[in-house]
């Protein structure tokens, strides 16, 4: 299959899971409890007054009616405006998705050496003792789960020791501005992805230095190091790309975990502040968000990976 055709079938997909992501997302939040005109009400909870809420921000109209019009609103770019803030969804997310991102692009350009590096160095000593420490640790690692992880190292590296700062209060948003905030934050979302791809890394290095093609290339009298980094190393990658893609999905939870516990106010917080609030747009904007990130994300693995083994592309 070439790759046209195949990029073609991947995106038909992506917009078919987008729109079933979407209308599902709907059904959810509709069955939230509690109202937002209630919330929004506060402190004189008079029928009337909840009434005439429901009126304003047409919550009296029919589920069937609203979805229609949020979906056409959807396909033109509008996430809708904010129930309890009266602004754009749009805006709201853009206002608080700075700390997400940062945090996010960090964990990523810090993982894939890392864990490529573990992951070759543990394949060159295969069966040595540092290949069974490496993955001694990364088994035990990988069971810890995030929030226990973020709450210990919390409590130990910034209550207790005081290296770092527990929480992010008091930055604003403004997390490069203290580049010690991220220390914590950032162990905690490289700890789990970097034991997984580290030991898929491995076990595809170990796999291909076996095949044919580099044994042929040995009979070549190619230098060891060009054949793990050229023709080894893109056949090991390919699995793991699309591994970095679901690490990638991984990441938009765990950054929600993090930034609870460490006090972010990022993308994270803003789903909490909303579903509390009972805010539907905003969850729904930001769950379509998600959702496109994350298909976007995904079929930019599938056609690396294509182009780096066709035969493992689109292989869940």
């Amino acid at each position: 299959m070439s790759l046209p055709r195949y990029a073609a079938g991947r995106l038909l997909l992506g917009v078919g899971q987008v729109a079933g992501v979407a209308t599902a997302v709907f059904v959810l939040t509709e069955a939230l409890p509690g109202d937002a005109a209630v919330v929004i009400a506060g402190d004189q909870p008079d029928p009337a007054r909840i009434a005439l809420i429901r009126a304003r921000l047409e919550l009296d109209r029919p589920a069937g009616e609203r979805y229609l019009d949020w979906l056409v609103d959807l396909l033109h770019g509008d996430l809708g405006v904010s129930l309890v803030s009266q602004r754009p969804v749009i805006e709201v997310l853009a206002a608080t998705a700075a700390p997400t991102v940062l945090l996010a692009a960090a964990t990523l350009l810090l993982l894939v050496p890392l864990a490529v590096g573990m992951g070759m160095l543990a394949a060159r000593r295969e069966g040595g003792r540092l290949d069974r420490s490496l993955s001694a640790v990364a088994v035990g690692l990988y069971a810890v789960p995030e929030f226990a992880l973020a709450v210990l190292l919390a409590a130990l590296f910034g209550v207790h020791l005081g290296w770092f700062p527990p929480t992010a209060v008091g930055t604003d948003g403004d997390l490069l501005a203290q580049p010690a905030v991220l220390v914590l934050p950032l162990l905690v979302l490289l700890a789990r992805p970097i034991c997984s791809i580290s030991r898929l890394t491995r076990a595809g290095m170990v796999d291909a230095v076996r095949s044919a093609y580099v044994a042929h290339a040995r009979r070549l009298g190619i230098p060891a190091r060009r054949r793990w980094l050229a023709h080894a190393l893109p056949n090991a990658l390919a699995p793991v790309v699309q591994q970095l893609a679901r690490t990638t999905d991984w990441l938009l939870g765990g950054v929600i975990v993090v930034e609870a516990v460490f006090v972010i106010p990022g993308l994270g917080t803003a789903l909490v502040d909303a579903v509390t609030a009972r805010d539907v747009p905003t969850v729904q904007g930001l769950c379509v968000l998600v959702a496109v990130t994350t298909v976007t994300v995904n079929l930019a693995a599938d056609l690396v990976a294509f182009r780096l083994a066709p035969g493992t592309a689109g292989v869940r």
